[in-house]
């Protein structure tokens, strides 16, 4: 069998086809670095400034108002790509592209991005217990019960280090999150315990998670697929990604008595607004922080790790 050609990405053939893109997407990174935004954002924004590019076989200020507006209706109704993540990182990226390029009246003329009204997919406390018992793998069951226990985002969990890890004063070291922002967020000693017997087992050296080769780390890829075998195998049929424990952690520290500002800033959120989204009234004062792991096994013994 004859090994499959590498097609390579849409900014290698961006790059090949459009004159003057690789010109601008080296202006646009650096930006992007000399603003301190992730590698994530760039990667994000050029891919998606490539395929507009591709698609209207131009750069973006070189297109009309008509031609982007006419491309951006057909990311909506496309059946390959319906989502609003997407269509949120085109408008995104062009914004900022136009800026950078110093068109800010093009960017004035995108459409705006419509917050979304409906409200996040929780899992209640029993599917939590569900959830990280369905695998069978340590590491597995680890990954699910550290994203839930601190509220990781994906890539947070993939970025871990052995070295973010205090296991003395029970914190993990979350560094240069979405915001370019580093926080720090509780860690209950009942998953330490599990943190502990999973690294005896797998002995990971640099990465917390390692993933397939030398050196690599878990993959966002490898989280979802993680996730949606344990909902199957727990019998959770709720509308649930990895994203969800992040929504459930927030949810339950408030149910427990957390105030929102304290929850805020163990998310990392950037505005108190996006938070909350996870209350309708919330009165209450300010304790100490905690996690909801804490709390899930509190009357129940010991749990699976």
């Amino acid at each position: 069998m004859k090994p499959r050609k590498k097609t390579g990405t849409l900014q290698d053939k961006a790059t090949a086809t459009i004159p003057g893109f690789s010109a601008r997407m080296e202006k646009l990174e650096q930006h992007i670095l000399l603003h301190e935004n992730s590698k994530s954002t760039l990667t994000n924004y050029s891919r998606k400034l490539a395929q507009i590019s591709i698609a209207l076989e131009c750069l973006p200020e070189d297109a009309t108002e008509e031609q982007l507006n006419r491309y951006l209706c057909e990311r909506i109704k496309s059946d390959k790509h319906p989502s609003l993540s997407d269509f949120k990182h085109c408008i995104y990226g062009l914004r900022l592209y136009f800026r950078v390029m110093g068109l800010p009246e093009r960017s004035l003329k995108l459409p705006p991005i419509k917050r979304s009204k409906t409200l996040p997919v929780i899992l209640n406390h029993n599917e939590c217990k569900q959830l990280f018992n369905a695998s069978e793998h340590l590491k597995h069951r680890m990954v699910l019960m550290l994203i839930y226990s601190c509220g990781l985002r994906s890539r947070e969990l993939t970025n871990l280090r052995i070295s973010d890890i205090d296991f003395q004063r029970k914190r993990l070291h979350i560094r240069r999150s979405k915001y370019n922002k580093d926080r720090y967020v509780p860690l209950p000693g009942l998953l330490i315990r599990g943190i502990y017997k999973y690294m005896n087992e797998y002995n990971p050296k640099e990465w917390l998670f390692n993933g397939y080769g030398e050196g690599k780390q878990f993959s966002g890829k490898g989280i979802q697929w993680v996730m949606h075998r344990c909902l199957r195998k727990a019998g959770i049929t709720k509308d649930a990604t990895v994203h969800t424990l992040r929504h459930t952690y927030a949810t339950h520290l408030l149910e427990w008595g957390m105030d929102i500002v304290s929850i805020k800033e163990l998310l990392g959120h950037e505005r108190i607004e996006t938070t909350l989204v996870y209350l309708h009234v919330a009165n209450s004062n300010r304790i100490n922080l905690f996690s909801p792991f804490d709390k899930l096994y509190e009357n129940a013994g010991n749990a699976k790790a």
